[in-house]
């Protein structure tokens, strides 16, 4: 076999970090509502990580938001691998654009050479760069055959992760009536919950990524809103909820759409949140579907104080 070597540091892909520090502004609305103008805030998750706790501090810090990752922007371009593989116990990309494809059986990246160097017929000359965690020095060399590995088509529902990293959700901005720092409820009362809507909070958002001819697209959108209440009980609300007017037509009475209906059976100060369930569907041109699981987004606490109800009698 003809081997011919040429040793050179191949340049190193930057690994960007998502770090989880924006933090959340708590809404409590009972009478005017925020100005339009106000921050937005926000937080991030990984996109390996779907599940996302956003805790708030009131006041907030305006922060970004998304699922961050290498790949979220590039819709398929630049360094994002398509499937996962393994070596020495951990993940890497079984393609890369830059060095080609993954050989599970050595650990090397391999793609053919540009340009290709004189060859006997059926024999081509392949760049390989080993190995997969540090990306040593590369090296020609002139194989008969293509190695374990090489040409594997693209992972659609890695494509569907790489789509999901370029959308931003966020946890939604939640808010309860009566407000704890206003005035207390009262036990057996109704209370009210709502979320800040918006593509962003709820969906419905969409991405597409492609490789090498394959293009999928997801779709997002909030499937469910659960309310921790705090004492053990939980509420699922289909939507983000009505806010409370207290000059609004249901003032005094239950929430149309979400709500604690029965209200508190013990004098309290409760923590409430909120978590959005997210469905996250995708869809290839070749036809194949899938979802990804498990994505949800959390706020919290918002705190409520519950008063025994005084009965006067004369």
């Amino acid at each position: 076999m003809l081997t011919r070597a040429a040793h050179h540091r191949p340049p190193r892909r930057a690994l960007r970090r998502v770090l989880l520090g924006a933090t959340l502004t708590l809404l409590l609305v009972t009478g005017p509502q925020v100005p339009a103008g106000a921050a937005d805030p926000g937080g991030e998750c990984p996109p390996a990580q779907p599940n996302c706790n956003v805790w708030d501090d009131d006041p907030g810090t305006p922060g970004g938001g998304g699922n961050g990752g290498d790949d979220g922007g590039n819709n398929g371009g630049g360094s994002g691998g398509s499937g996962v593989c393994q070596w020495r116990g951990q993940t890497v990309p079984c393609y890369d654009a830059d060095l080609g494809w993954f050989n599970s059986s050595n650990g090397c990246y391999y793609q053919l050479s540009v340009p290709q160097q004189e060859a006997p017929e059926g024999w081509q000359w392949y760049t390989i760069t080993c190995d997969a965690i540090s990306l040593g020095s590369t090296h020609t060399e002139l194989l008969e055959e293509p190695p374990p590995g090489f040409g594997a088509p693209p992972d659609p529902e890695e494509l569907a992760r790489r789509a999901f990293a370029s959308i931003t959700l966020l946890a939604p901005r939640a808010a309860v009536a009566p407000r704890k720092d206003i005035g207390p409820g009262l036990v057996g009362l109704p209370v009210w919950m709502w979320a800040s809507r918006g593509a962003t909070y709820f969906g419905p958002q969409s991405a597409s990524a492609s490789d090498r001819g394959l293009t999928v697209t997801i779709q997002a959108e909030v499937d469910r809103i659960v309310w921790d209440m705090g004492n053990g009980d939980k509420v699922t609300c289909d939507g983000p909820g009505t806010a409370y007017d207290r000059r609004g037509r249901h003032a005094g009475q239950r929430s149309p759409d979400c709500g604690y209906h029965n209200g508190y059976t013990k004098a309290d100060t409760y923590e409430v949140q909120a978590t959005t369930h997210w469905s996250v569907t995708w869809r290839s041109s070749s036809g194949t579907t899938g979802s990804i699981g498990g994505v949800t987004r959390t706020t919290g606490p918002v705190q409520i104080q519950i008063n025994e109800l005084q009965v006067v009698t004369r």
